[in-house]
């Protein structure tokens, strides 16, 4: 059997009027809500109850900076009284200091004029008496030439007693030759000490030598001490 369906029993029928309605009502409770208002009640109060201790605080008092006074004025400069000068100044007399036939010449001793030693710089290679190095004294009888031969042997001696490689050189990797001049002086001392080398702690290490020379027998020229030159050089090598 064939259900028939009642038009007036149709539930969904309405459906979309009563949803309008169901929103228009919502909206209005959400409206009326956002437009609450509440207000506090009112309440006298006493504005004036305070007035009192605000008066009583004590105001500072503002200092007053007493600014010093300005410096008097300088004083004027005193008047200068010119007073003319009535008073006779003596007149010098100036003497004749030429000499005439009358003047009488005064006999002049004879004037010793004395020499004045020169400080002469010769050459180690041609001076007349090379200095002697300590320990050269016996080759004096065999001449000059001995005596050159001797020093330059004992200043090799000395410099191989002496040498030292610096040790920062040696890291740095550092060699080469040192040319040292220096002046054996009047007295047989060392000095005016002077380097040209590749490095400045080989300098240095090659004066430290030169400074422990021993004092010496001064060369001679014409039988008086004179000032000798000399040079040398040092080599700095590795290994």
């Amino acid at each position: 059997m064939e259900l028939k369906k009642n038009p007036k029993a149709d539930i969904g029928r309405n459906s979309g009027l009563f949803f309008v309605a169901g929103l228009a009502l919502v909206m209005l409770i959400t409206w009326q809500a956002l437009e609450y208002k509440k207000y506090d009640d009112v309440t006298n109060y006493d504005l004036s109850q305070n007035i009192d201790d605000m008066l009583d605080e004590e105001v500072p008092m503002t200092e007053q900076i007493k600014t010093p006074p300005p410096p008097p004025p300088p004083a004027a400069p005193e008047i200068i009284q010119v007073v003319e000068d009535e008073a006779d100044v003596p007149e010098t007399v100036m003497k004749d200091t030429e000499a005439n036939e009358e003047t009488e010449v005064a006999e002049v001793a004879e004037i010793e004029v004395a020499e004045v030693e020169e400080d002469l710089d010769i050459p180690f290679s041609v001076i007349e008496d090379v200095p002697i190095f300590p320990g050269c004294e016996s080759e004096k009888s065999k001449g000059a030439n001995a005596l050159r031969d001797c020093f330059q042997k004992m200043m090799f001696k000395h410099i191989n007693k002496n040498f030292r490689y610096p040790e920062i050189s040696q890291e740095m990797g550092v060699q080469g030759k040192v040319n040292v001049m220096f002046v054996i002086q009047k007295d047989g001392s060392i000095g005016s000490v002077r380097m040209r080398g590749p490095d400045k702690n080989l300098e240095a290490e090659a004066a430290r030598i030169i400074a422990k020379l021993p004092k010496m027998t001064p060369g001679k020229q014409r039988g008086r001490a004179v000032r000798v030159p000399f040079s040398i050089p040092i080599t700095f090598k590795l290994q």
